[in-house]
């Protein structure tokens, strides 16, 4: 089956385009206000939307992050939630991919194959789970094929290539390349080695590589998507909808979506 993450990839690639990925915390500072967020992303220029499941001890993000997160916790976000806004989006809009991003303790409690139902009957297209390794993602990978959904794996500064053929085994629609080793919101990658660990990663997995943590700027998502298939921005579109509200938020997405819409070498 061609899903949605595959037609937008073919769609840029024949476009001879980088993508561009958008992260918003599922429920923060509220559900109505997240999903009106949401439901404006694509025509501001999002191809991808990661949404974000608030977690109470978030490992890998950074604090722009995880304060959102706290925000979420705050207005009584759930797992359940979260897909309800995935529910509510598919109202208008079919094509554009949604990936979810989280932890797997919430997951865990929900039950593997009970999640992989729920997020298939919402719409979602895959999720991302930062703090389940290969070795340990199994029931949850399973429960996801049996939905056709798409569990996209983290590959690192740090993953050399005895590992990385582990972290590509299973992985579908794409491998998320996190260009610094860190938390969310990090210091920004080096060019070079970011072209270098896309290729690397492109060639071993047969998919799409996007990159993601430390990208603030439309500069900083040009240079990446010269190498990238999509850029991921978060931390500065969190930060920037919290501080400024829906409009400033919208107005990051539509430059930062622009700069990487650069014709790939």
């Amino acid at each position: 089956m061609t899903t949605r993450i595959d037609k937008t990839f073919a769609r840029l690639k024949a476009a001879d385009q980088s993508g561009f990925v958008a992260y918003i915390m599922g429920g923060d500072p509220s559900h109505s206000a997240s999903l009106e967020l949401m439901k404006a992303l694509p025509d501001a220029g999002a191809d991808i939307i990661e949404l974000g499941m608030p977690f109470t001890d978030p490992a890998a993000d950074g604090p722009v992050i995880e304060l959102a997160g706290l925000r979420a916790l705050k207005s009584d976000t759930t797992v359940r939630s979260v897909l309800d806004m995935a529910v509510a989006f598919r109202e208008d809009n079919d094509s554009t991919p949604i990936i979810l991003m989280g932890y797997a303790n919430p997951i865990h409690h929900m039950g593997y194959a009970a999640f992989a139902a729920s997020a298939k009957d919402a719409g979602v297209d895959g999720a991302i789970i930062v703090d389940l390794p290969p070795e340990e993602d199994g029931e949850l990978r399973a429960a996801f094929e049996a939905h056709d959904l798409a569990l996209i794996r983290l590959a690192t500064p740090t993953t050399n290539d005895a590992r990385l053929p582990t972290v590509v085994a299973g992985t579908k629609g794409f491998v998320y390349y996190v260009s610094v080793a860190g938390i969310t919101g990090a210091a920004k990658g080096e060019n070079a080695a970011i072209s270098d660990a896309v290729e690397r990663i492109r060639t071993a997995s047969g998919l799409p590589v996007v990159v993601g943590f430390g990208i603030k700027t439309p500069e900083q998502s040009a240079q990446v998507a010269t190498h990238a298939d999509a850029v991921v921005v978060g931390s500065a579109i969190v930060d920037a909808f919290h501080k400024n509200g829906k409009d400033a938020a919208l107005s990051l997405v539509k430059n930062l979506s622009r700069a990487a819409q650069v014709k790939r070498p």
